[in-house]
């Protein structure tokens, strides 16, 4: 049975075995990005906290993008998807980021929902193969390949960093707080 907070937010499971336990606190922290960007337009995607350029839209898009890289580019060894095949990343680094400016809410929330729906895909087809233990399809320069126990790792730190971010940034738009 799961357990949905106030926020709409599963809780992560207490008693699931060691991919159910990561892949709900990744849930968690998926569902804390989509309640943080609810309900905002355009402007409110767009605001910034202080000095910091960073905003929710560019969040989406930079989070979609990361969803991408470690589930399909790195776990399957794909090529990267639209839109990310097609930036010049040695000129634009920060392309994810800075482009979520022209784009509008609806495209920001369907280009992360479509990648996160894709990463659960996955996710479930590398699990169906294997376990946890499984190393990743693409190596990284050194040659190190990082097991799925790692990507889901790395993917709940990285929400959870970034859900960080959005609280402050969330607050600044409406005054909007919580966990």
């Amino acid at each position: 049975m799961t357990i949905v907070d106030e926020q709409g937010r599963p809780e992560p499971p207490v008693d699931a075995d060691e991919a159910g336990t990561l892949l709900g606190f990744l849930e968690y922290h998926r569902a804390t990005l989509t309640w943080k960007c609810a309900g905002l337009d355009a402007a409110g995607l767009r605001a910034t906290v202080g000095s910091s350029t960073m905003t929710l839209g560019g969040m989406l898009k930079h989070l979609a993008y990361v969803e991408d890289h470690w589930f399909s580019r790195v776990l399957f060894g794909n090529e990267r998807a639209e839109p990310w095949n097609s930036v010049d990343w040695t000129a634009t680094p920060d392309w994810d980021w800075d482009s979520a400016a022209e784009d509008s809410p609806e495209q920001l929330r369907e280009l992360w929902e479509g990648t996160v729906a894709r990463s659960r895909e996955l996710f479930a087809k590398a699990m169906e193969g294997g376990d946890l233990s499984q190393p990743a399809d693409r190596a990284w320069p050194d040659g190190l390949r990082p097991n799925l126990r790692w990507i889901l790792v790395h993917m709940i730190e990285e929400y959870s960093r970034h859900n960080g971010h959005a609280d402050l940034i969330r607050e600044s738009v409406d005054g909007s707080t919580g966990e």
